[in-house]
């Protein structure tokens, strides 16, 4: 296989296709409301990350996807996604309360989106005992390495902090995804491939792979209208791509390639190419090649 596909990874797991079902919930951020910046990310829009529209509660919009998918595909197995903006930016007891929401009939999983520098210890000792009941990932947004750029973007954390949020949760057997942008302007190959080690090092389960879009109304929007910054080629993406995984340890499981986008609100989206079919791109160039996942990481023998 030329790269670790998350499909295959919960097939094995589970025994069975699984899939994703999505949550919306009326949350902020701390980069958001002053707590640890204003004006979020410069490339967030207002919905902080989701672009699906949900309405309900967190059971009534589950019960409602899982409906839809079980329909479509047969599905009997489900990931609970807790998606938009800081899921554990919220009181404790509102947060146990949404996470047990989600303990119904054929969830498997949960996976909640967050910020690595808003976890706290009770949150994390909470979530190790549902780790024992059903599988729990924490998305965290990382995006780069390099901490020139996290600046520049407005994250409001640097790689410190990410590294601290992965070496607490792992003490706890909680999964890890990290969320990467690898056509960040201010990044080049080198940060991509730097990212990559700093995964391996931290030994992260899973990576979510995203290319950035510009969404209209967001600060790097104007700054996009401005032409204050170049978006690399669809074909240099592709290539960054293929560079990453070769640089990944193996054993890291992909999410994705490519992130979707709604194209209706950006200005700047996949090169206006169909996220699939960039994705189709990058299999199809892999396998020509004979390129893999991991077929870089160097090892060290230590005497």
């Amino acid at each position: 296989m030329i790269y670790n596909k998350y499909s295959k990874f919960l097939k094995d797991e589970f025994g069975e296709k699984v899939y994703k079902l999505p949550i919306k919930l009326n949350l902020t951020c701390p980069n958001r409301d002053g707590t640890c910046g204003l004006g979020g990310c410069i490339f967030c829009g207002e919905e902080g990350g989701s672009f699906e529209n949900k309405e309900g509660s967190i059971k009534e919009q589950l019960i409602k996807n899982k409906e839809l998918i079980s329909k479509k595909y047969k599905a009997k197995k489900f990931i609970a996604y807790f998606q938009n903006f800081t899921n554990t930016y919220l009181s404790f007891e509102n947060f146990k309360k949404n996470i047990e929401d989600c303990l119904i009939d054929d969830i498997v999983g949960i996976s909640i989106s967050t910020r690595p520098d808003c976890l706290p210890d009770k949150y994390l000792d909470y979530l190790e005992e549902i780790n024992k009941k059903v599988m729990v990932t924490l998305e965290l947004g990382l995006q780069t390495v390099n901490y020139h750029t996290l600046k520049k973007i407005n994250r409001g954390h640097g790689l410190a902090e990410f590294i601290d949020a992965v070496i607490r949760s792992h003490k706890r057997n909680l999964r890890i995804c990290a969320h990467v942008i690898l056509n960040l302007p201010w990044d080049n190959l080198d940060d991509n491939i730097e990212t990559a080690r700093i995964l391996n090092a931290l030994e992260v389960e899973e990576v979510k792979i995203h290319a950035l879009y510009v969404l209209k109304n967001t600060r790097l929007g104007r700054m996009y209208n401005a032409k204050e910054f170049d978006i690399i080629s669809l074909e240099e993406y592709k290539q960054r791509v293929i560079i990453f995984l070769q640089n990944l340890n193996d054993d890291i499981v992909i999410q994705r390639l490519i992130s979707r986008a709604p194209e209706e609100d950006s200005l700047f989206c996949n090169w206006d190419r169909s996220w699939w079919k960039i994705r189709d791109d990058i299999e199809a160039i892999m396998e020509k090649n004979k390129l893999y996942q991991g077929e870089k990481v160097k090892g060290f023998d230590l005497l």
